[in-house]
């Protein structure tokens, strides 16, 4: 796992230009479910990382505590890296993580401007192989693509959430429809017995 928290200490990633930047996005139906637990949450991360080609964007949204965090545990898990590295990037804004293809989970809570944004490099992420999972994605709208996967979770309980997702291009369209088959056959998914956050680790 490699982590940041200045853009001194940032490099670029190889690859071509996500070249879905610069067309007009393409909107499709949200799908809408509902969650029952961190495991499901988790689970269902699973399904989007398992469905995932490289070079799209994730942008989350929802309030503290929706499980934003523990849906990209099961992200970082169904791209085959480890669950157990992954915590909220609140402090160190950007966490890297290594499976068969490269994560980028992105915290912009603490950031009040573009002008901070930008510093922190995250157009970097926005290009190549690279999967860019951003929470707290409406404060950085200006400089997402406008080709990604919206995905907002609310809270329906102490231990549900409802979550939305809403592809805004062909390359986020292409990957919702490979989440939902992905998701619709269960018994291929891993986290079979209850699954808990890592120790001393929050899902926000």
């Amino acid at each position: 796992m490699r982590s940041k928290q200045s853009p001194a200490n940032s490099r670029r990633l190889t690859g071509s230009v996500r070249t879905s930047r610069r067309t007009s996005p393409a909107s499709t139906r949200p799908w809408e479910l509902k969650l029952f637990s961190p495991l499901d949450t988790e689970r269902f991360g699973w399904a989007l990382g398992s469905a995932l080609q490289g070079g799209e964007t994730l942008a989350l949204y929802g309030p503290l505590g929706a499980g934003k965090t523990s849906l990209v545990r099961g992200v970082a898990a169904g791209l085959g890296a480890s669950r157990e590295d992954v915590s909220s990037p609140t402090f160190v804004l950007i966490h890297e993580y290594r499976g068969r293809l490269p994560l980028a989970h992105i915290d912009l809570y603490r950031l009040n401007s573009p002008r901070e944004i930008e510093s922190i490099g995250l157009e970097e992420y926005l290009s190549g192989s690279t999967v860019a999972a951003i929470e707290w994605a409406d404060r950085g709208r200006a400089i997402l693509p406008e080709d990604r996967l919206e995905i907002e979770l609310r809270h329906q309980s102490v231990q549900s959430r409802s979550i939305t997702l809403m592809a805004t291009g062909p390359l986020s369209a292409t990957l919702l429809a490979n989440t939902r088959r992905s998701h619709a056959h269960p018994s291929k998914l891993p986290l079979s017995k209850r699954v808990s956050s890592p120790k001393g680790k929050k899902s926000s």
